[in-house]
């Protein structure tokens, strides 16, 4: 550590923040979206081949959230299917886009123009994307993959039943566990069923259909019930493990925080158990220490150890909606801006820089409102919260005011409409 509380500093000032981000936009997540590895912020998708060659375009929402979004999205770029992205709000986080909801009635995501014609539901735009460009493994509706996908469904219901039916007692709750636990077991035992950690030998369609819901799953259930789905099944474990091995995986993956409090006004709400080890996984999910268990081989959100280049991708993303964030926050542009600077100081160089008096509040705001992986990477999202909650716990007058609450009946704080009218044009071209 570079510096300590009796060591402090003074915060870099814009310009030299924005040297410090300077080698991490010249790689190819920055210098070239359409070609570089997954990630949120393309708008297009070429795998080497010409634009022209593009007969594909994926509606899917701003916040790259919805899973059913992201099995289509992994689906793509495992087959490196050339396509183009267009994004759309969720009806949670604001307006929906009058233009896509005269395209397609309800608003519903995700969509897929095929060769100029629309395909809606998720397993359908698989069926029609399997049609056109053959299957990724076996195809949807072989014999094999029908249980599977039944499976997935069986899982899905459990889960929901334990997480979002409130429980009347010690003995409820544990019947939804055990509801829940009876189907984790099944797709466990059909993991180990074939060599390799995937289902039916090596990755497949069936197993992109399984992603979106497990990852909330280990999330949600972490958060709400402490309950640590890789720790419980190897099997799974050894599945996400092969899954964070792949860069299309990691460019879609979130993170604990972002689906713990995605998930209730998406759902429904979301209930807690209360127990000792639920209270302390959901404040070190909410507050840190990232990551919430040690040592790193325990980790239970990624297999994946922290990229050397992780602080600088997460500067780079903050310089870019700056002005934004300065002007949504509740301490405002004057009340904010030595403050997220002594943050993202703290975060380059690990010195410590006292913020302004009051400041704790508004920091917190800004971790909370992280959002992976739609803002930055799950590490990179790690390394700004924590540099956020450590300099708020050097605010003179109160250290451990909390941000404004998260709602829970919407998500409307994260209206993405500010943020593409103000993303900061010097960076815009390469963020």
């Amino acid at each position: 550590m570079a510096g300590s509380v009796s060591e402090l500093f003074e915060p870099l000032d814009w310009a030299a923040l924005a040297s410090e981000a300077t080698p991490v936009l010249a790689t190819p997540a920055f210098t070239d979206p359409a070609a570089g590895p997954t990630s949120a912020q393309a708008l297009q998708r070429l795998f080497g081949r010409p634009a022209g060659e593009i007969r594909v375009t994926l509606y899917r929402d701003h916040h790259a959230w919805c899973p059913y979004c992201q099995k289509v999205w992994l689906w793509l770029e495992e087959r490196r299917i050339p396509y183009r992205i267009r994004k759309v709000t969720m009806f949670c986080y604001g307006q929906k886009e009058p233009w896509y909801t005269d395209l397609v009635r309800g608003g519903m995501l995700p969509a897929l123009a095929l060769d100029g014609r629309l395909v809606t539901e998720s397993d359908r735009i698989l069926e029609a994307l399997e049609t056109a460009f053959g299957p990724l493994g076996l195809g949807m509706n072989a014999r094999e993959a029908l249980p599977l996908r039944q499976l997935e469904r069986q899982l899905f219901r459990a889960w929901c039943q334990w997480l979002c039916v409130p429980s009347r007692g010690a003995a409820e709750e544990a019947r939804g566990q055990q509801g829940f636990e009876r189907f984790a077991e099944r797709f466990a035992i059909a993991l180990a069923a074939d060599p390799g950690p995937f289902l039916l030998g090596d990755l497949g369609t069936v197993d992109l259909i399984f992603v979106p819901y497990l990852e909330r799953m280990n999330a949600s259930l972490a958060y709400y019930k402490g309950f640590l789905l890789r720790e419980r099944y190897p099997a799974i474990d050894r599945w996400f493990d092969a899954l964070e091995q792949r860069p299309t995986y990691l460019g879609t993956q979130s993170d604990f925080h972002t689906h713990a409090h995605d998930l209730p006004p998406q759902m429904g709400g979301c209930h807690a158990s209360g127990t000792p080890e639920q209270r302390d996984l959901a404040q070190r999910i909410d507050a840190g220490p990232w990551p919430v268990l040690a040592p790193p081989g325990a980790d239970p959100e990624t297999s994946q150890r922290e990229p050397a280049e992780a602080a600088g991708v997460a500067l780079a993303r903050v310089l870019r909606h700056r002005n934004t964030l300065l002007a949504r926050n509740p301490l405002g542009p004057e009340g904010l801006d030595r403050a997220l600077r002594c943050a993202l100081t703290r975060l380059i160089t690990d010195r410590p820089c006292p913020p302004p008096a009051g400041s704790a509040r508004g920091l917190r705001y800004l971790r909370d409102r992280i959002s992976v992986p739609r803002d930055m990477p799950l590490h990179a999202a790690r390394l700004l919260r924590r540099s956020l909650e450590a300099t708020a716990c050097l605010d003179p007058a109160d250290p451990w005011a909390p941000g404004e609450p998260i709602p829970v009946q919407h998500r409307r704080d994260q209206d993405p409409s500010p943020f593409l009218a103000g993303a900061n044009p010097s960076l815009a071209a390469s963020l």
